[in-house]
């Protein structure tokens, strides 16, 4: 998740206290009225965040391969269905919509073409865990972990390049250590509970789901990493249809 990356579900009352949003505090056009294409198209904002979805998903290996992916597992996504550019809370970059499966891309923050495809990625790979698992994203916060924790560790968060940019240097295991401060970050954007809550939720499932690298089969730490892991996706279908 960047900066609070995936925007979980409606919201439900927490016993007498204080109602906890899921997250939706963050994504205030969720809850507007649909604008006009023709008002859409005023704002540039909008324009831009279009134009970059479209690179994303014609040009970028991340993309294309987890757009593969969930075709062949049944959840075809479309981008006038499942994408949609909107102004968010100045702190996220997008968000994984679980009631709508609809990815979120923030475009009043993302203006730059890699970080769309890093923001593109991560939701993904929501939408994918989202398509194959039976994942609650509303009341069992291993199971929000356990994707955030994917997220972090195939969609290029955690890169070198990332991390120098955020002035983050670390030798061995910097890449573990990055993939489970981020997770727990992603948590704590987007759920009303305690750093503690969140790391512990974060520590009992991270070996397992640091080590679940689906449908990737590896770490892409590089778009030449993710262009070997989209051609061997390919040919493992490819193999398996000749069994």
């Amino acid at each position: 998740m960047e900066q609070g990356e995936a925007a979980p579900p409606a919201a439900e009352e927490k016993g007498g206290e204080e109602e906890d949003d899921f997250g939706y505090r963050l994504f205030p056009d969720r809850n507007k009225k649909p604008q006009s294409f023709l008002v859409r198209s005023l704002f540039t904002f909008h324009n831009r965040c279009q134009l970059m979805l479209r690179m994303t998903l014609d040009t970028n290996p991340y993309a294309q391969l987890l757009l593969e992916a969930m075709k062949q597992s049944g959840c075809t996504v479309f981008n006038d269905r499942h994408f949609s550019c909107e102004n968010c809370d100045g702190c996220v970059s997008g968000g994984f919509d679980s009631a709508t499966s609809q990815i979120v891309l923030c475009q009043n923050n993302i203006r730059q073409q890699s970080h769309m495809n890093r923001v593109v990625t991560h939701e993904l790979i929501h939408a994918f865990d989202h398509c194959r698992a039976h994942v609650d994203w509303f009341k069992n916060v291993k199971h929000l972990a356990c994707s955030e924790i994917r997220a972090a560790n195939l969609s290029g968060d955690c890169t070198l390049m990332n991390e120098i940019a955020r002035f983050k240097f670390g030798l061995k295991g910097h890449h573990q250590t990055c993939v489970r401060d981020r997770a727990i970050r992603s948590i704590l954007a987007v759920r009303k509970v305690s750093k503690e809550t969140a790391e512990k939720a974060v520590d009992e499932v991270f070996d397992a789901c640091f080590n679940d690298l689906e449908p990737f089969g590896r770490i892409p730490h590089s778009k030449t990493d993710a262009r070997r892991a989209y051609k061997d996706f390919q040919n493992r279908d490819r193999y398996n249809a000749n069994l």
